[in-house]
């Protein structure tokens, strides 16, 4: 079975990678996921971005922490269902004050139909915020790159930790085919 999204022609995932590459982002950590699909491969195709598989959320946190150090600035894409696997490694980017832009997709809201995804999906936003995210939500095409470009000043030129929340009606629904 593979995920298929209702709005694959939305440009959000290209203006989220040309405001990456205008905030001069050099490192993405990614764990697969088929709501940043499209951005992903956008990261991958270009050769000023190295790109990372991650095999657990946390892991990208220190991904980033290494960019920092290096004199690179990063950017973390997961789902929602992943920011519980941070949290103790959030505490490392907020002591050691270097930046950290993730985007996050949304999942246990509109029109999900997996039930193991609503409670992370209900979590995410306060998990942030309590270990000292700044954390901005997207609802629609409109807000996405405002936000996400607000975002990446405040990570960046701020130090800090900044979640943008892709809502799950901004990705789309998720049908499963055959």
């Amino acid at each position: 079975m593979t995920a298929s999204d209702s709005n694959p022609t939305a440009a959000w995932p290209e203006e989220i990678f040309d405001i990456l590459k205008r905030a001069e982002v050099r490192q993405v950590g990614y764990v697969p996921d088929a709501g940043h699909s499209r951005l992903i491969k956008a990261c991958q195709g270009n050769p000023d971005m190295h790109t990372v598989s991650l095999t657990t959320e946390e892991e990208g946190i220190a991904l980033a922490a290494g960019a920092w150090l290096g004199g690179q600035r990063p950017a973390l894409l997961m789902q929602s269902s992943g920011v519980g696997n941070c949290v103790n490694m959030l505490s490392l980017a907020k002591s050691c004050r270097f930046p950290l832009l993730t985007l996050v997709t949304m999942r246990g809201e509109w029109a999900e139909f997996n039930p193991w995804q609503i409670a992370m999906g209900q979590a995410t936003p306060q998990a942030l915020e309590m270990m000292g995210a700044l954390v901005y939500r997207v609802d629609s095409p409109d807000q996405v790159a405002d936000t996400v470009e607000a975002a990446a000043d405040m990570a960046y030129n701020g130090d800090n930790v900044v979640a943008v929340l892709l809502s799950q009606r901004l990705i789309g629904r998720k049908q499963w085919v055959k």
